[in-house]
């Protein structure tokens, strides 16, 4: 059957009108029954994997799952205008919360968003928030966002920057078993985009997925120049067979937290005789690969040692004794680390 083409205004054939009467489209004529779907989707989950966000928006935190929205036309939705950070919560402590907020807000300033609170309100939010949810172990994570207002590029002359934060009940422990990594064909972001924790991040949902269909764990990134640059939400560490703690430059690449606390807890074991040294550098891919220990350095890992890499063993191709020995340094950071600088007490009711 011939239909209208609401453009053209001329006949086509490809599509049939008279299937569009098959499919009715639900019209919810109030908030209540809206808010009813709402709760009776959220009555099947077993575990609220979500107990609390905060919204600048509702100007408060909210318990409820089924309220836990943002306006569609929120900027960071439709434009991707928006940048995020990402905090721990373990045995009751957000690890290293100021080192976040201040990458946080650099990354806000890079994308021209300007926080409608300062660093102090932001950091009291989220510590509040943490105790709202009663959580022990977990993520914290939130956003800066350009703010609702309107679907053009740039946010209305009356649009605020919104702030939002969720804790996610997400129960992780220290990385022992290696894992498998390709090189990814996906390209890299530009370095203005890769300094900046924004949330454009679909070159690296593809980096990931690529490496998921050919049965690995991620991939890394390899520059133009041909230098290891990062994986894909994750940085890059290497142990040299003469014994040095080797990061690649983070000139390309996000400056991961992380990692630059790896970098500050690593001479212990060159005080102790089994890391003769530790730098930040470039490497070739060849001589990535030819290290005797690999791994990667996030949040909740803190260090996941790899021992392949395109089929190809690193090292002996087990998990490296130095890896594990940097990733217990981590580790005992983030579990025993001195309180008020690296960790901060949530103060449960």
């Amino acid at each position: 059957m011939a239909s209208y083409s609401p453009c053209t205004d001329q006949k086509s054939d490809t599509l049939d009108a008279g299937n569009v009467e098959d499919f009715k489209v639900h019209v919810f004529k109030s908030s209540s029954e809206l808010l009813e779907k709402l709760h009776e989707k959220w009555s099947k989950v077993e575990k609220q994997p979500y107990p609390a966000m905060y919204s600048s928006t509702y100007g408060g935190i909210i318990l409820d799952p089924a309220l836990m929205v943002i306006p569609i036309d929120d900027h960071m939705v439709h434009r991707g205008h928006g940048v995020f950070d990402t905090a721990i919560i373990l045995n009751g402590f957000i690890y290293e919360l100021d080192v976040h907020l201040n990458r946080f807000l650099r990354s806000a300033s890079k994308a021209k968003i300007s926080s409608p609170f300062p660093l102090s309100t932001l950091r009291s939010i989220l510590v509040q928030l943490a105790a709202a949810s009663q959580i022990k172990k977990g993520t914290l994570r939130y956003w800066l966002s350009a703010g609702p207002g309107n679907f053009l590029l740039t946010p209305a002359e009356s649009s605020t920057p919104a702030f939002y934060a969720v804790v996610i009940d997400e129960n992780f422990s220290q990385c022992k078993e290696g894992v498998k990594v390709i090189t990814s064909t996906i390209p890299m972001k530009s370095p203005d985009f890769a300094t900046m924790k924004n949330v454009n991040y679909l070159p690296n949902v593809l980096s990931k997925l690529e490496a998921e269909e050919k049965g690995a764990f991620a991939s890394i990134w390899v520059d133009e120049e041909g230098y290891i640059a990062e994986g894909p939400n994750v940085n890059v560490a290497f142990i040299t067979h003469d014994k040095e703690l080797v990061v690649p430059f983070f000139d390309k690449i996000l400056s991961g937290c992380t990692v630059l606390r790896l970098l500050e807890l690593a001479p212990k074991l060159v005080e102790q005789g089994r890391l003769k040294g530790v730098k930040t550098t470039n490497l070739t891919v060849e001589e990535a690969k030819s290290s005797a220990e690999m791994m990667f350095v996030g949040s909740t890992l803190p260090v996941l040692p790899i021992i392949t890499w395109d089929e190809q063993p690193i090292g002996d191709g087990k998990v490296g004794e130095l890896t594990m020995a940097l990733s217990d340094l981590v580790w005992e950071d983030m579990v025993a680390g001195p309180t008020g600088t690296q960790r901060i007490a949530v103060p449960y009711i």
